[in-house]
């Protein structure tokens, strides 16, 4: 009994899909080590991985809540607990709101500005998944929602906010609008049936080229990044890497094959890792400009 409820938990928060968790963590970790100059305090670096996890487990909930209705409606959303009837709105609701103060005790160690900025942190998260009823690209407003860890990090490791937090959050969006769109187009059927507002369908027969272009955008911004922060050759490195690999999304995307948009969405992942590892050589291996 415990067990299978258990399991459904897991279910409903998505920690048997880690996806997502990689999505928001990766420009959570490029800020941390940016911003302490390659030398993120550890115990700053652990409570963030953790307060991404519970975030994250916490967005899933409130999303399937904001769709309970939609979802049984949708093949790839129908066998969702909630969806089912499997777990109960309030249950729901309990361990939406136990997540949300279990991420907002374990930053109180962190110093105000951190602080104040969860609050923002958590009402994007929630207010999300409504945004797809009126806001005709709602994966923008994901891009800020996931990249939100960026300022958080930037005000935890220094104290303040400088541009740059700024920066590489708008680059994030580009990112998100570009994955984000590519598991759109696995729904677009379904979301004109029920209503629901994507950047799959508001980019239409032009969605490939849109994706391509916010791909372009996100690596001019991180070219941008680099040159302020006096990169070299790895981070390079990393960006022709990411080159490749948009470039091998645009072979799964372009004829518009659900299964093959999905998984160019969950490549996204290898791009988040790639820049990640860039960044960390950068500070490990410095190079004289």
């Amino acid at each position: 009994m415990i067990l299978d409820r258990l399991r459904k938990y897991i279910h409903l928060t998505r920690l048997n899909r880690p996806i997502g968790t990689l999505l928001l963590l990766w420009p959570t970790l490029w800020a941390l080590w940016i911003a302490s100059n390659g030398h993120p305090d550890p115990v700053i670096t652990l409570i963030f991985i953790t307060g991404t996890l519970l975030m994250r487990s916490a967005g899933c909930i409130m999303n399937d809540y904001a769709d309970r209705h939609f979802d049984p409606h949708v093949k790839r959303t129908r066998n969702r607990p909630l969806a089912t009837g499997e777990v109960s709105k309030l249950e729901a609701l309990i361990l939406t709101l136990v997540l949300c103060l279990l991420s907002l005790l374990i930053i109180l160690p962190l110093n105000h500005l951190t602080v104040l900025l969860s609050l923002p942190a958590i009402f994007l998260a929630a207010s999300y998944p409504y945004t797809k009823r009126f806001f005709a690209i709602p994966q923008a407003y994901l891009g800020i929602a996931f990249g939100f860890g960026i300022p958080m990090a930037f005000a935890a490791e220094t104290g303040h906010l400088p541009s740059l937090a700024w920066v590489l959050l708008l680059g994030n969006v580009f990112w998100a609008i570009a994955y984000d769109t590519e598991y759109a187009m696995v729904d677009r059927d379904d979301d004109i049936h029920l209503g629901i507002r994507s950047s799959a369908l508001l980019f239409g027969q032009h969605d490939v080229a849109a994706i391509m272009l916010c791909q372009a955008a996100f690596i001019t911004i991180l070219y941008i990044v680099s040159v302020v922060l006096n990169f070299h050759l790895f981070f390079y490195m990393a960006l022709l890497l990411v080159l490749i690999l948009d470039g091998y999304q645009y072979l799964l995307i372009r004829d518009r094959d659900r299964i093959k948009c999905f998984k160019a969405f969950l490549h996204n992942n290898w791009v988040g890792a790639t820049i990640f590892a860039g960044i960390l050589l950068e500070y490990t291996f410095p190079l004289k400009g």
